[in-house]
C-alpha cells in the first residue's frame, strides 16, 4: 500500500487504525506507514520482521527472555531472602498470564514489542490490590502522554475504531531506549537505511536468480524491427533465459542480429560483501554478535573467540532486557516494598554441563551452597544429610585439631 493510500485509509477508519482527526493521529499513521528508505525499500516493524537477521536477533533475545526462570521473591532481612509461590503474581507470570497464552508466549511477544516497536504495552486486570491477569496490547494503537501531575496516561484504538482510555495503575508498560522518559526508541526508526539497503540487496538476488543469474543483454538489429517482431524476440529470449530445456543449447539470432552482454561483475557490486555487511550492521543495532545468527567469519570482534562474544552477549545485551523486565514488575505490579521479581540467570549456563559441574563444585567447596540447595538447581529431590556447609579448604578454625594442641617441634 502506497502511503497517501495509507493515509486515506486512516482517514476512514479502514483496517481498524485510528481515525485522523489531528496534525498527531497524522504523524501517528504516517509513522505506522511503509516508509521508504533511501534505497527505495519500505521499511516497517513487519517488513523488517522479513530480513533474516531482524528475524534471528529479535528471536534470539526474545526468546532468552521468555525462557529465563522468574521468581517472585521476599527480602526478609539484609541477608535472607525466601521465595514467595504463595504470592498471586507468582501464579499470573509463570502459569497463566491471560486466558490464552502460556508465561513464555505472552513474555516473548511482549520482548518482541519492545525490540522492534521501542515499547511493549499490557492492562493489568485487578482485583483490589492482587494482579488477576496481564492483557497485551498493540503498540501501534497506544498513544503515551505525559500529564501535568507527570502522571502517564494511555489511549488505546480498539479494532472497533473507538478510544479506551487508562490511567498509568492500569497499564504495564516496558520501555526501551528512550530520549523522552516517556517513550521508548524504535531500533526500526534509526536502523531503517541499514534494513532497507539489506532489503534491496536481497530484492537484487532473487531478480537475478529468477533470471537464471545471467544479466541482461543487448540485441543489435542491422534495420528496423517491427513491434510484433519485437514482442516474439522477448518471449523467445525469456524463455532462453529461464533454462529448463532451452539450458546449455546455443541462442540462434536471424536477420543479422548482434548480442552484446550488459555484464555486473562480482567486484563491480561487490553483492556479497554487502550482504554480509549488512547482516552485521543490523545485529549491531540489537547488540547481538555475529556467531549467533550463523555469520562466524569474524568470530573475535566481540572479544577473544566465540566464549568471550557469548559473555558479552549476556553481560551488555541481554542484562539490560532482563533488568527492564525485573524493574517494570516491581513498579507497575507489585505494591509490597519487600517483595520484588528475579530471572535466575543462572539457567543461561543449563546447557553447559561443564560450567555448571565447575560452578557447583567450587560453590559446595568454599561453603557457599550445601549438596541439597545445588539439587534443588538441578530440579533433584534433597537427600538425608544433604543441608550441611562444608568448611572452605585450608583456612584456620576448621573442623581439625589447632596448632596450640600439637606438640611443639624439637631438634
Amino acid at each position: 500500500m502506497k502511503l497517501i493510500d495509507t493515509i486515506k485509509a486512516a482517514f476512514q477508519g479502514a483496517d481498524g487504525g485510528q481515525q485522523i482527526t489531528t496534525s498527531d493521529d497524522l504523524e501517528a499513521a504516517i509513522r505506522a506507514a511503509n516508509v521508504g528508505s533511501a534505497a527505495g525499500m519500505p521499511v516497517n516493524a513487519n517488513t523488517a520482521m522479513r530480513v533474516s537477521t531482524v528475524f534471528a536477533c529479535v528471536r534470539l533475545i526474545s526468546g532468552a527472555v521468555a525462557n529465563l526462570p522468574l521468581h517472585i521473591k521476599e527480602r526478609v532481612d539484609s541477608e535472607t531472602r525466601i521465595d514467595r509461590t504463595d504470592h498471586q503474581l507468582w501464579t499470573v507470570l509463570r502459569r497463566r498470564p491471560n486466558a490464552w497464552q502460556t508465561p513464555s508466549q505472552f513474555r516473548r511477544m511482549m520482548q518482541a514489542h519492545l525490540l522492534l516497536r521501542g515499547n511493549a504495552f499490557a492492562m493489568i486486570a485487578r482485583s483490589g490490590s492482587k494482579v488477576l491477569g496481564l492483557i497485551p496490547l498493540d503498540p501501534d494503537r497506544m498513544k503515551v502522554t505525559q500529564l501535568d501531575n507527570l502522571r502517564l496516561s494511555y489511549e488505546y484504538t480498539r479494532r472497533d475504531g473507538g478510544v479506551t482510555r487508562l490511567t498509568q495503575d492500569e497499564v504495564m508498560h516496558l520501555v526501551g531506549l528512550t530520549l523522552d522518559g516517556v517513550n521508548g526508541v524504535s531500533v526500526i526508526t534509526y536502523a531503517r537505511e541499514s534494513l532497507g539497503l539489506s532489503m534491496a540487496q536481497e530484492q537484487h538476488g532473487s531478480n537475478t536468480f529468477k533470471n537464471a543469474a545471467r544479466p541482461s543483454m543487448v540485441l543489435l538489429h542491422p534495420k528496423k524491427l517491427g513491434k510484433e517482431g519485437q514482442e516474439n524476440l522477448r518471449a523467445s529470449l525469456d524463455a532462453y533465459r529461464q533454462g529448463g530445456d532451452q539450458e546449455g543449447k546455443a541462442l540462434i539470432l536471424e536477420e543479422g542480429m548482434e548480442s552484446k552482454p550488459l555484464s555486473m561483475t562480482a567486484e563491480d557490486a561487490q553483492w556479497i560483501e554487502g550482504r554480509k555487511f549488512s547482516r552485521t550492521d543490523i545485529a549491531m543495532f540489537f547488540g547481538v554478535p555475529p556467531h549467533m545468527i550463523g555469520d562466524t567469519e569474524k568470530s573475535t570482534s566481540w572479544g577473544s573467540g566465540i566464549e568471550q562474544q557469548s559473555i558479552g552477549f549476556v553481560t551488555y545485551t541481554l542484562e539490560d532486557h532482563l533488568t527492564t523486565w525485573e524493574e517494570t514488575i516491581n513498579r507497575d505490579l507489585i505494591p509490597e516494598e519487600n517483595v520484588y521479581s528475579r530471572f535466575n540467570r543462572k539457567a543461561l549456563v543449563r546447557g553447559d554441563i561443564k560450567t555448571r559441574q565447575g560452578f557447583y563444585v567450587s560453590m559446595l567447596q568454599w561453603g557457599v551452597l550445601s549438596p541439597n540447595e545445588v539439587r534443588k538447581l538441578e530440579d533433584e529431590n534433597p537427600r538425608d544429610g544433604g543441608d550441611v556447609y562444608y568448611d572452605p579448604p585450608n583456612t584456620a578454625g576448621g573442623q581439625g585439631e589447632s596448632n596450640d594442641d600439637q606438640e611443639p617441634t624439637r631438634d
